[in-house]
């Protein structure tokens, strides 16, 4: 199946950014979002992406000029999701709400259309389930920021088709995304070897074993990390990371379980850069002060 239009539902973070790739790789792009004053502020951001990219000498004048053409927001499911190619679901990870939504992928969508998730842990088999046209359902995992991360997780469920996930990979590396084809498993690859890592870094910085700092000046020089646990953290948000290890340890164990440092901070707010303050205070500098 030759995909020309997506359509990405859901305009925040993740969203964004995809819609950012899908209209760099030469697709028409649709960027859906219910909240308008998400959709305008997506835009915005995209336009400066866009901008930031021809300053770094990362993206050519004339493909910004023709990637932003390429691109139309809407408010609503109906109108984004009814002659895409290819529909990208980018809302919170929440099980109730993506399998509502593909619930009415399939009732408004063309019948060919291929449904992918950005879900980065949950199993897409438990939202899919009791759709029709399972074959056509995928996981596509793109990373934050979605600009400069280079991977794409394509996750087969069981009933995934091979044409199917032939069509997501080719869509990926026109976006100039890699990929890995992953089997269905909660947290993939990427997530569950994050999570353990993560959770060990909180584990070492409750027990004060180092600085926040020096575990990530560690990991990223010893390592060859390019960003320490706590950076990458606080970029994700500490939210998402709770939420991520909470349902991994539910369906995978107890190695899973949350530090009790990273669900203190996460009471207290500090959920990292979207708030000003996670592991580090970003409140008053560009620069990260624990």
């Amino acid at each position: 199946m030759e995909v020309n239009t997506i359509a990405i539902v859901g305009a925040g973070t993740m969203g964004r950014g995809i819609a950012y790739a899908s209209a760099l790789g030469g697709f028409r792009t649709i960027l859906q979002d219910l909240n308008q004053t998400v959709l305008t502020g997506a835009a915005e951001w995209i336009r400066r992406a866009f901008d930031e990219g021809v300053k770094r000498g990362k993206v050519e004048v004339q493909s910004r000029d023709a990637a932003l053409t390429r691109i139309r927001t809407s408010g609503t499911v109906e109108d984004a999701v009814k002659k895409a190619d290819l529909i990208i679901e980018a809302v919170p990870e929440l099980v109730e709400l993506k399998a509502a939504l593909f619930r009415s992928f399939e009732l408004l969508a063309r019948p060919e259309t291929i449904l992918a998730t950005n879900t980065s842990s949950l199993s897409i088999t438990e939202f899919i389930d009791g759709l029709a046209r399972k074959q056509r359902c995928i996981g596509m995992h793109f990373f934050n920021p979605v600009p400069k991360m280079k991977l794409v997780e394509i996750i087969r469920t069981p009933h995934t088709s091979e044409e199917t996930v032939s069509a997501c990979v080719v869509v990926a590396r026109r976006m100039h995304k890699e990929t890995v084809v992953v089997k269905e498993a909660p947290g993939f690859i990427t997530s569950r070897v994050n999570a353990l890592i993560g959770n060990e870094a909180f584990a070492m910085l409750e027990a004060g074993l180092a600085s926040a700092a020096d575990i990530d000046k560690a990991i990223k020089l010893g390592l060859n990390h390019p960003m320490g646990p706590f950076e990458l953290v606080d970029l994700v948000g500490l939210d998402v990371r709770l939420s991520i290890l909470e349902y991994l340890h539910k369906t995978l164990g107890e190695k899973y379980r949350p530090n009790r440092l990273l669900r203190q901070y996460v009471a207290e707010g500090r959920l990292g850069r979207k708030t000003g303050r996670g592991v580090y205070d970003y409140s008053h500098s560009h620069d990260a002060k624990p």
